[in-house]
């Protein structure tokens, strides 16, 4: 886990979008108590609830002198390949001057950059390419714990908030007293976690080796709620998310799509799959491992408002025959019932034939 002493700004500047921002939000909302502020010279005077919505008074500054105790500088954005921005350089080799550790998750390490790892040495600061790693594990169908539920997010596509509902599922089921594990397999879920995989960092002979190493050395828990990543319908990123689902064998699996969104992220000019066709294609390919189905529906619904929510959650309700709620709006209660009662089919008759 992060030490809970840490001292974090958050850099996204320039960032366009909360949707580039997603990492810098993210942490915001989880690990809000440990950002000093954000950098962002194009809203520097606001606070983080004014430009983003999440983190209440957390101020946006211009410099890191304006946070002289911070500890830790984190790279807030995620954008597409992964690229350090040129504009960014001066203010990672600057804070790694300055001794601060630097947390990256994008696909271009830092600890690569001859300058910014010069300075890092030189100051004895820490360098940590959250992406970085050397998973070599081939998936061995091994087998894991009858008495461990694991559940997987799924998609109707990527940044539609696979993360958010898997990380609010599990706060959910810690309320009721479960002991659920948050497996995180992105940078921003690792950042806000401690651990975890980036399984799109992974070879991809790999990834499901490195999804079921995970599984296994969290098994002591009641309840994994595994992170998903993108979709298996994505025309990009289908890899990563079979490799996924057949890594972690879910029991069952918790879908979300976002109301109004019609195309592929990133891919303007392919449609997304309707969501029953999905839930089809997700669960005869899970049952190429293990049987799973698709027992809940997490709905972002962030760009309608309340009434329209409502509408549309009855709308996929009736369609889907499936509980349906926004993790943020509605709260995650009917999803958290939805996973007890299959704990309770799934791991009693398991428990009995001990």
């Amino acid at each position: 886990m992060a030490p809970p002493n840490e001292q974090i700004v958050l850099l996204t500047d320039g960032a366009a979008s909360l949707l580039a921002a997603k990492t810098a939000t993210s942490i915001l909302r989880y690990r809000g108590e440990n950002v000093v502020g954000v950098l962002d010279r194009s809203r520097a005077g606001q606070t983080t609830n004014q430009a983003f919505g999440v983190g209440g008074d957390t101020p946006i500054i211009a410099s890191l002198s304006d946070a002289p105790d911070a500890t830790t500088l984190t790279i807030g954005i995620a954008p597409p390949g992964g690229r350090v921005p040129d504009e960014w350089r001066p203010i990672l080799i600057e804070a790694a001057q300055r001794g601060m550790k630097l947390v990256s998750g994008l696909h271009d390490f830092l600890c690569d950059d001859e300058e910014i790892a010069a300075a890092a040495k030189a100051s004895g600061a820490v360098i940590h390419d959250v992406r970085r790693n050397r998973e070599r594990d081939l998936a061995k169908a091994v087998g894991v714990r009858d008495d461990c539920l694991r559940i997987l997010t799924v998609g109707q596509d990527c940044s539609i908030g696979k993360m958010l509902t898997a990380l609010e599922l599990t706060k959910g089921l810690k309320d009721r007293g479960v002991d659920a594990k948050f497996i995180a397999t992105g940078q921003t879920g690792i950042m806000i976690e401690g651990d975890g995989c980036p399984v799109d960092c992974v070879v991809s002979d790999f990834v499901n080796g490195a999804v079921e190493k995970q599984i296994l050395a969290n098994q002591h828990h009641e309840v994994l709620v595994v992170e998903g990543q993108a979709t298996i319908s994505h025309p990009a990123y289908s890899c990563v998310s079979a490799g996924l689902l057949h890594g972690s064998t879910p029991h069952g699996m918790v879908m979300v799509y976002e109301v109004g969104r019609e195309n592929v992220h990133g891919v303007d000019h392919v449609p997304l799959q309707p969501l029953p066709k999905l839930i089809a294609a997700y669960e005869t390919l899970a049952a190429l491992r293990m049987p799973s189905k698709v027992i809940a529906i997490a709905m972002n619904s962030r760009n309608v408002s309340e009434e329209e929510a409502a509408v549309e959650r009855e709308r996929v309700r009736a369609e889907l025959g499936l509980p349906v709620a926004d993790p943020l709006r509605h709260g995650v209660g009917e999803l958290v019932d939805a996973i007890e009662a299959l704990r309770a089919e799934v791991i009693a008759p398991a428990e009995a034939a001990q």
